[in-house]
């Protein structure tokens, strides 16, 4: 009888752990916390009315990247506008930076997923050891695939791709810094049909605009004359 229950007791308990899995573990695709975005967009809008249109922002250089220009302040709306900082908030050690896109017209709250950035953290510490990185391929003129066994690594780094079960991998630009590669997404969202796009236009909008979550830190693409998702020449 005691077995009986035992084994009832640990089956409750499986059970119970896979309902409460957070968010960030249910797999590719998922919107992480909702009700947290949803919470953060309408203390926004009630910061910006309140305020005259201003947005609870901090203040960046123009000329970082567009994904995290615009990163949320929280102590302009906690506790004024929501009770407390999300609890996946980077802030309150969460895996997400919540930021603001199309500031100007329509402010929307979106994440920036941490765990890249993370990566590449670690791979400059890297390239801090002897200065540079060395080349194993040139992609476009701009664009290079490093060598990362001559960097002292036993296989190329990846990163989860916040959009599929993809494992995305790490390019150096000519300015010196790695970038994800977000090419097989792209690729999977083209074979997919939906999105419109045109040689010369960046395109990684459609990584995001139906989901939350930012695709920063990685170079702009287009896509070749077969419609082919490719890195943009720089001007």
């Amino acid at each position: 009888m005691k077995k009986t229950f035992l084994a009832i007791l640990i089956s409750c308990i499986v059970l119970l752990g896979g309902c409460m899995m957070p968010d960030k573990e249910k797999g590719p695709g998922s919107i992480p916390y909702e009700e947290q975005l949803q919470s953060v967009q309408g203390a926004v809008g009630q910061y910006q009315e309140k305020t005259g249109g201003l947005l609870p922002i901090k203040t960046r250089d123009q000329d970082v990247d567009p994904f995290i220009k615009y990163p949320i302040e929280f102590s302009k709306i906690v506790p004024a506008y929501m009770e407390k900082i999300p609890s996946n908030a980077y802030e309150t050690g969460g895996i997400y930076q919540y930021v603001l896109m199309d500031v100007e017209d329509n402010p929307t709250v979106k994440l920036v997923d941490l765990h890249g950035p993370e990566r590449i953290r670690e791979l400059n510490l890297r390239k801090g050891v002897n200065g540079h990185v060395p080349i194993e391929e040139m992609i476009t003129g701009n664009v290079f695939k490093p060598n990362f066994a001559a960097m002292g690594l036993k296989e190329a780094p990846t990163v989860k791709s916040p959009y599929s079960s993809h494992e995305l991998p790490f390019v150096l630009s000519s300015d010196g810094n790695f970038y994800i590669d977000y090419t097989a997404d792209l690729h999977q969202k083209l074979l997919d049909g939906e999105a419109k796009v045109k040689p010369g236009e960046d395109i990684r909008h459609i990584l995001y605009d139906d989901s939350p979550i930012l695709p920063a830190y990685s170079l702009p693409y287009t896509v070749d004359k077969d419609g082919n998702p490719v890195f943009m020449d720089k001007k």
